[in-house]
């Protein structure tokens, strides 16, 4: 059964990758889940915040001044501290996964601001990463900030980047704009290799108790495929960018229905932090068996063919299916 994929310019074995995610971590882990088949990994995301706290306290070490003897202990910061803010950790991990795994190592850059943090990117591509995933998250609070202010601030940030490196790079993105589909046409423009639909904002909880905010993470389900299944499904032949759906994806069905819709690529952390590893073996054994009942030799055969260009009723992607949901409901 041949299941191979192009994403973002790499030749994968198969569609499903794993996403950025803690698991990238473990080094046990990430060859476990080579073993079982992952066409490539996303590294964990390095943040804007953390390089930029990280040069603040080089910095602030540099120009202190005060208890100035050879061994003064406060010239450095807590271990623990430290290590969160170590960059350079990064960039040896992807070193050492490049070296330790046969399958694409893709780094993960996230933030918003212009800046030096850019240079990451370039960092990561000597490093010996296959690819960038620039996860771009930004919640626009400022009612003098416009929808186009929003949509330049994207594609100066994916421009900035991209003009950084050679190696292809994705962008992560979330579904809220005003014209996605105008949006996505402006950044594979600008030179995205690939879009990642869709980030997960995840939203902030009260604790009722202490009166704070705290933060709340849910892990997703097979329902949440739904919008990038959408949106993919419409995007699909319009834009040159490879097309990766995340987030939702946790059986071979889950799969099939978003390659059907046009993705290149299915990315997966949920399942496998909740699983294992072995859950990936199944996504693909359970995808070949569905694939070899229903006479499928290839995924290049059945890539698409249910996008909004090829389904028999692209109303139905739109509001068809809207306004039917809503007339046939009944109440018990």
């Amino acid at each position: 059964m041949d299941l191979l994929t192009d994403y973002m310019g790499l030749h994968l074995k198969n569609p499903v990758v794993v996403a950025a995610s803690p698991l990238s971590t473990n080094l046990d882990l990430v060859r476990q889940m080579e073993d079982n088949g992952a066409a490539a990994i996303v590294m964990y995301s390095l943040f804007e915040e953390q390089i930029h706290r990280e040069t603040d306290e080089v910095d602030r070490f540099l120009a202190t001044h005060n208890k100035c003897h050879s061994e003064a202990l406060s010239y450095f910061p807590e271990p623990e501290k430290f290590r969160a803010l170590n960059t350079n950790e990064y960039l040896e991990h992807i070193q050492v996964l490049k070296k330790t795994i046969d399958i694409p190592v893709i780094g993960s850059l996230n933030g918003i601001s212009p800046g030096g943090w850019m240079h990451h990117a370039k960092r990561m591509e000597e490093a010996g990463a296959d690819g960038i995933e620039l996860n771009i998250y930004y919640i626009s609070t400022d009612p003098a900030l416009s929808a186009s202010d929003i949509e330049d601030m994207y594609l100066s940030d994916l421009q900035a980047v991209k003009s950084e490196i050679t190696i292809p790079i994705a962008l992560k993105v979330g579904p809220y704009f005003s014209a996605f589909a105008n949006m996505a046409m402006k950044l594979d423009k600008a030179g995205a290799d690939a879009l990642v639909l869709f980030n997960r904002f995840y939203q902030p909880d009260i604790d009722l108790e202490s009166r704070e905010v705290i933060p709340n993470l849910h892990f997703s389900s097979s329902y949440d495929i739904r919008l990038s299944l959408r949106w993919i499904a419409i995007l699909y032949g319009m834009v040159r960018s490879s097309l990766a759906a995340t987030s939702g994806i946790h059986t071979a069905d889950d799969a099939l229905k978003l390659i059907m819709a046009g993705a290149d690529a299915v990315m997966i952390a949920s399942v496998i932090l909740k699983e294992g590893p072995k859950s990936i073996a199944r996504i693909l054994k359970n995808m070949e068996e569905w694939m070899e009942t229903h006479q499928y030799e290839s995924i290049s055969k059945i890539k698409g063919s249910l996008s909004y260009q090829n389904i028999a009723e692209p109303a139905a992607l739109l509001r068809a299916n809207y306004v039917a949901t809503l007339q046939n409901f009944k109440t018990e």
